[in-house]
Order: C-alpha cells, then sequence, then structure tokens
C-alpha cells in the first residue's frame, strides 16, 4: 500500500496587535504552528526616528493570532548617536512589580554637562523612586503604551530638571519578567545551606579561639 505524503501548504497569516498599527503577517502551514513564536518590530519610522524594537508573543486563539507585548528596547546605535562629549550619562537597571507581574526596566539619561557623583547618584535614585513608584499602578500594556508615546519620560525628565537639566530621558529597555517556579526552591536550598555553613564556620573559629586563650 502507497502512502500518500501529503505537503501542507504555508500562507501568510495576520497577527493582531493592540500596540501597534503596523500590519504583522507570518508564514506558516496554520495558526497553531505560529504559537508561542515571537516576532520583533522596528517602530523607528512611527517614532519619527528613535530606533525602538517591540518584540511580542504569539498567541493561537483557534484560527485567530493575537500577540502579547514582551519587551521594547532601544537601539545601541541610537544610544551612542545621543551620546555627547564633554556630558555624564547616568543608568541604571533594576526588576519591579507592576499590577500584573515583574517588570526589568533600563532608565538612561544623559546630563547637559559634566555633573559630580553626587548629582549622578541623586538623579539615579530619585528616577529609581519615581519609576517603581509609577509602574506598580500600572499594568505590563498600558507601561509599553506610555513608553511608546514619551508619557513616562516626559514626567521623569520633567522631574529631574530640578536636580539638573538633561540633555536626554530615556527607557533603554522594559521587559516582562517570565515567572520562575523550580529553581526559586533551589535557591532558597542554597540560601540555607550558605548560612549553615557560615554559622558553622564560626563555631569553629570560636572554639579556636577558646582553645588558645585556655592555653595562654
Amino acid at each position: 500500500m502507497v502512502k500518500s505524503n501529503k505537503i501542507q501548504k504555508k500562507v501568510f497569516f495576520d497577527v493582531n496587535s493592540s500596540l501597534t498599527n503596523s500590519k504583522i503577517s507570518l508564514y506558516a502551514a496554520s495558526a497553531q504552528e505560529l504559537d508561542g513564536k515571537f516576532v520583533r518590530i522596528d517602530l523607528t519610522r512611527s517614532l519619527r526616528g528613535k530606533s525602538l524594537e517591540l518584540k511580542l508573543k504569539v498567541k493561537a486563539e483557534g484560527e485567530v493570532l493575537n500577540s502579547d507585548p514582551v519587551s521594547l528596547e532601544l537601539a545601541g546605535s541610537f544610544v551612542r548617536r545621543m551620546m555627547r562629549k564633554g556630558a555624564d550619562y547616568v543608568e541604571d537597571s533594576f526588576v519591579t512589580e507592576s499590577k500584573d507581574g515583574k517588570i526589568l526596566i533600563k532608565p538612561f539619561l544623559i546630563a547637559r554637562n559634566k555633573v559630580s557623583r553626587a548629582v549622578r547618584r541623586n538623579m539615579r535614585n530619585t528616577t529609581k523612586e519615581h519609576l517603581i513608584a509609577h509602574i506598580k499602578t500600572r499594568d505590563s500594556k498600558e507601561l509599553f503604551n506610555e513608553i511608546m508615546n514619551n508619557k513616562i519620560q516626559k514626567e521623569l525628565s520633567f522631574k529631574l530638571k530640578k536636580i539638573y537639566p538633561l540633555a536626554l530621558c530615556e527607557i533603554r529597555m522594559l521587559e516582562i519578567v517570565p515567572e520562575a517556579k523550580g529553581p526559586q526552591v533551589k535557591v532558597a536550598k542554597a540560601e540555607t545551606n550558605l548560612e549553615e555553613v557560615a554559622a558553622a564556620a564560626a563555631e569553629k573559629k570560636a572554639a579556636k579561639k577558646s582553645k588558645v586563650e585556655t592555653k595562654e
């Protein structure tokens, strides 16, 4: 009996995104084949020259393809182009809580001139405090929208002007941190073991010291 090797024809599938008006079409044999795939979209044209890349994760719901935001990132070439001679920059990276999960955010600031270490530290701390307070009241999609529309950057720049005028106030990266399940238990065990080892070493050191004092 001869088996027929039927090759499934590939076609273009449209992917819906609430964050961009750009048309997203992916080539595949079925919608389910695209489930869980990642798409990168260059937003340079829509953002008037700011080289921002949006990463989306495709989710298949029957024959309909939707997408959820994963990250936003400024191109390194854009950051280098904005750097100025004779000016200091401030950057940071931290994870904080939003209304629907953890967010990794990397602010990037360029002062108009050289500034002292104390001023840079003040700018970094103020930026972190402002962003943590802002992010906890928003969900991830709101945050992506606000960064793409330059809302967060404008509010932050206005606040930092009271410390020192800026040439650039940007969010270099925003990324949703995936939930970790199994590894958290392992880390907790490792920390416990380290504490036990440290305690045992301290006891051993104290016993040795007591023995030396007794001999004397």
